[in-house]
């Protein structure tokens, strides 16, 4: 408004009085225009006549004087309202201060009152406390009158051959065991255990003699398939009696677990005091236990003992023999146990042995000779008859192309094993010295050598044809040309590619043996490596030649390592192992002893007897000439244990033929190198021969 009011203020002015104006600014001109612009935006062409304008100015006046009222009014009422606010927060001021002082008096009441109640609280907690342990007494007490009324009545059952009654007692005391778990009375729960114990095997003992009883009367075990089946008398009783023993057994199942859990946990303790929780297999059901005792009795006759059926080179032996006593008892099972264990309602299987019988049978599959043939067996996958020998098995497929497809699946399994091994070797490389560790070698190795038996078998040639000949896709549709060339010319087998992948098996899992015991032989070699070996003492002033002291810690390592590996090894596993640990022990001690020290000559004639006297006879127990496997360090023995004139007739035809290597006319003087051969050095070059008599401290610079 004020700026209209300017700009109609400014029309109004005499042209003569705005053309003076005009020198002033271009300010006033701006105010000018933007008058003009609004009143002609609103008011367009009316805004010409006089009339019109006088009117919009008394308008403007009018409004103006309207806004000044209002805004003397509104400022004229603004103390009231302040003055009011301030009384009122005064006010509010006053009942907050009175509230505070009622919160003190009433926090002060209650503190008095807690004071006083505070003697009661400790009597009351004392009271409650008292209370508590004369309960938990009483409920220790009951539970103990309890623990004595179950042991009676189990004495009192079998007192009068009630044992369902005994074994339900039993039961109730294996819950009760349970429910005391949490309760932190260690001493109540290991008496009811101890009772439990007590109790449980005296009823196992009595129904384990009345099943053995029975199982005679039934001809078990049967550990033959051949085995005639004579007629059981009284055979109504017979079964009658068997119903009721498995039954009972079943039902001391419960506490059985509980008893026999206990007793591993117990042992685990003991023996491993830090070792991590392993899944532990659910046990067999009480009945199969003791149907295995006379199998187990059989077993430890044949295979563990000095008799001749017990031999590591001939796994498949008790392969075979396991397999037939599950294949002839399984009819028995099936037929005579499990009806009864279904009757029990036990969710439990009269064979669970089904995973051993096909690790079994898959075991004695690829271990065994091509060359041997035994008796049929049942195959309880297959349920039908097969050869337990490699070929006698293929022969009973009806054409070559159901041979190949059962190669295959040969290979396959042959190959999932080769995996498992891989995995498993793998948790155990930490430590390859282990009886694991090696035992897996040897099972690569095994499986290895008869996989090429296999390879070199006639049928396997034929049946090597036949796939080439067929084009079967199985065995040669992922090879290439020049491979099923070498299978067609007979100089490849169809395990090759199985072979390949167990070789490198084979040689990693050496190479880590191997790389694991030099390890602990070089830490126990570091005091040899720095042994002073030019103040060595003379050998004439000693009486005997005696070993370096600081070679004892690396002599005991490598004689207790090659014990251990002799044992854990097959023969040609172990020939491998030696040798290449003579190898490497070799290379170690030319580089870390013989070319890091220089010698006197009785530092060089104490190393000379520390190698040849004590080193080399450690492996000559394994072949006639051990110092052929440790060259490098036979030969620097004898360059540094020449005596001085040979020394230096050496050193000068050296050098001699190194700075006139064309040379060779010299009438009566040999070659470097039928020099070194003749003193029985072969397989150091001359240079190497140069630095090792540099090495010696007794001779003269030349």
């Amino acid at each position: 408004m004020a700026a209209i009011i300017s700009a109609l203020e400014d029309a109004a002015v005499d042209e003569a009085e705005l053309g003076e104006s005009r020198r002033f600014s271009g300010g006033f001109q701006n105010r000018q225009e933007f008058g003009l612009d609004l009143l002609d935006k609103e008011f367009g062409s009316e805004l010409r006549s006089a009339q019109t304008v006088s009117q919009l100015l008394d308008r403007v006046r009018h409004e103006t004087s309207e806004l000044e009222e209002q805004v003397l009014t509104v400022s004229s009422s603004v103390p009231p309202k302040v003055s009011w606010c301030l009384s009122e927060a005064e006010e509010v001021g006053c009942s907050l201060e009175e509230l505070l002082q009622r919160q003190r008096g009433v926090s002060s009441s209650l503190h008095e009152h807690l004071q006083g109640t505070k003697l009661w609280m400790d009597g009351l907690d004392e009271t409650f406390n008292r209370v508590d342990f004369m309960d938990k007494s009483l409920r220790y007490l009951k539970c103990l009158h309890y623990m004595g009324e179950l042991s009676a009545t189990v004495q009192q059952c079998l007192m009068i051959n009630s044992v369902g009654d005994a074994i339900r007692a039993v039961k109730n005391m294996a819950a009760l065991d349970c429910g005391l778990n949490q309760s932190g009375c260690s001493h109540l729960q290991d008496f009811l255990r101890k009772t439990l114990s007590f109790w449980h095997n005296i009823i196992k003992e009595q129904l384990t003699s009345d099943f053995e009883n029975v199982l005679t009367h039934l001809h078990w075990p049967i550990v033959s398939t051949c085995q005639p089946s004579t007629p059981v008398a009284n055979s109504q009783e017979v079964s009658s009696r068997l119903e009721e023993v498995v039954t009972q057994l079943h039902a001391l199942q419960t506490s059985d677990n509980l008893v026999s859990q206990r007793g591993q946990s117990l042992s685990s303790d003991q023996v491993l005091s830090s070792a991590t929780p392993q899944l532990q297999d659910p046990p067999l059901c009480l009945p199969v236990q003791i149907m295995l005792q006379p199998l187990r009795k059989r077993f430890r006759y044949h295979f563990c003992g000095n008799r001749q059926t017990n031999s590591l080179s001939k796994p498949e032996w008790y392969l075979t023999q396991v397999l037939i006593w599950m294949g002839s008892s399984s009819d028995f099972l099936n037929e005579k146990i499990q009806p009864v264990l279904d009757q029990a309602g036990a969710a439990v299987s009269a064979r669970p042995s089904d995973l051993v019988d096909n690790l079994c049978l898959f075991l004695d599959f690829a271990f065994a000779s091509p060359y041997r043939s035994v008796s049929l067996l049942k195959c309880p996958v297959t349920t039908r008859k097969i050869s337990v020998s490699s070929d006698q098995r293929y022969q009973a497929l009806p054409s070559s192309s159901a041979q190949l497809k059962f190669l295959e699946l040969q290979r396959e399994l042959v190959d999932d094993f080769r995996i498992r091994l891989t995995q498993v070797m793998k948790e155990e490389s930490r430590f390859p010295l282990g009886v694991r560790y090696c035992a897996i070698l040897n099972a690569v190795n095994y499986i290895s050598t008869i996989l090429r038996d296999w390879g070199d078998n006639v049928f396997f040639l034929q049946l090597q044809q036949a796939a080439v000949s067929l084009g079967e896709q199985e065995v040669v549709g992922g090879l290439e040309m020049m491979e099923v060339g070498r299978l067609a010319s007979l100089e490849g087998s169809l395990f090759d590619g199985l072979l390949s992948l167990l070789d490198r098996l084979k040689g990693d899992m050496l190479g880590r043996l191997l790389d694991f015991l030099m390890r602990d032989i070089a830490e126990k070699a570091k005091p040899y490596c720095h042994e002073r070996w030019l103040s060595a003492p003379s050998q004439q002033d000693q009486l005997t030649s005696s070993l370096s002291s600081s070679a004892c810690p690396m002599m005991l390592c490598v004689r207790d390592r090659l014990l251990n590996l002799h044992q854990a090894l097959s023969l040609p596993l172990f020939q491998l192992t030696w040798q290449g640990l003579a190898e490497r022990l070799d290379s170690f001690l030319y580089r870390e002893v013989i070319l890091a020290n220089h010698f006197s000559d009785s530092g060089a004639a104490q190393l000379h007897f520390d190698m040849s006297r004590n080193l080399f006879p450690l492996f000559g127990h394994y072949c006639r000439r051990p110092e052929n496997f440790f060259k490098h360090v036979k030969e620097a023995c004898i360059v540094l244990c020449l005596n001085v004139g040979s020394a230096i007739l050496l050193k000068n035809l050296l050098k001699r033929s190194t700075q006139e290597p064309g040379d060779q006319d010299r009438a009566g003087e040999s070659s470097p190198e039928s020099a070194l051969n003749e003193m029985g050095v072969y397989c150091l070059a001359p240079c190497d021969v140069m630095i090792l008599i540099n090495l010696r401290a007794s001779l003269p610079q030349i």
